[in-house]
């Protein structure tokens, strides 16, 4: 395919899976039952959090949390008493246990009470055309609290390498548009251009096939190649052809 081929191909796949029906059986369904902005970002982010494995998994502990956070996600993070949390410790999905939610819920209060927010940590330290910088200076925020060791494999840094599939995740949900009733559009301080597609088996799957990754690992440099070349198709909005990569490789087995 030339490169103007392959730009029509995926945008029709974009148009395809950027879709209402699209959230029927993804974990972004989750954050979709909240109206208020920072009761969608914290349960977008503890939802992506958890996003591997089995997606009908992955989507019923995600509510699970949400119940045991009373469906009240924003208010529980910062009114929540030592009991409320001792609530959290029977949580598990797969390597992510109620220690680590338990963590999660602590470093949050003090990301919103301290810090400004979600949004505003995750706007430090961006790059023209990348946020891989800035997700490790969030990295490093979330431990600023004292926590325990095994917790810290639950947050992804790309300056050791990750390909950080989860946070990019949550970083399209928030900051691409919400015209198609998909993502949301949330936040201002980052642009959908800055953006990186989250990256795993099925969408590196596709990439290599489609020549837009030579890269062999799923890792932060396959990011940085993939990047390029969805920007060379998309400047602006490069992030959307994830969805064309996703639904290709889950969907129809590309």
């Amino acid at each position: 395919m030339t490169k103007s081929e392959l730009r029509d191909f995926l945008e029709a796949k974009v148009d395809q899976y950027n879709h209402p029906r699209f959230l029927e059986s993804d974990p972004i369904q989750i954050p979709h039952r909240f109206s208020i902005k920072e009761d969608i970002e914290i349960s977008a982010f503890l939802t992506a959090t958890i996003a591997w494995g089995n997606r009908k998994s992955i989507i019923n502990n995600a509510d699970k949390m949400m119940q045991l956070l009373h469906y009240a996600p924003y208010d529980f993070v910062l009114n929540h008493t030592e009991s409320d949390l001792q609530n959290l410790q029977n949580f598990v999905h797969r390597t992510f246990n109620g220690v680590d939610l338990m963590f999660f819920i602590e470093s949050l209060k003090y990301i919103y009470k301290n810090m400004g927010g979600l949004e505003t940590v995750f706007a430090q330290n961006t790059e023209k055309a990348s946020l891989q910088t800035s997700i490790s200076t969030f990295k490093k925020v979330f431990f600023e609290i004292p926590y325990p060791q095994r917790t810290t494999k639950h947050v992804s840094d790309p300056a050791k390498g990750s390909a950080a599939k989860r946070i990019n995740m949550f970083l399209r949900w928030m900051v691409r548009d919400s015209s198609t009733g998909v993502d949301f559009g949330l936040w201002e301080k980052i642009l959908p251009s800055q953006l990186s597609c989250p990256l795993d088996v099925h969408s590196g799957n596709v990439a290599r096939k489609l020549k837009l990754l030579t890269r062999k690992q799923n890792d932060a440099k396959a990011v940085s190649q993939l990047d390029a070349s969805l920007r060379e198709l998309d400047p602006i909005d490069p992030v959307k052809y994830d969805f064309a990569l996703f639904g290709l490789g889950v969907f129809e087995k590309f």
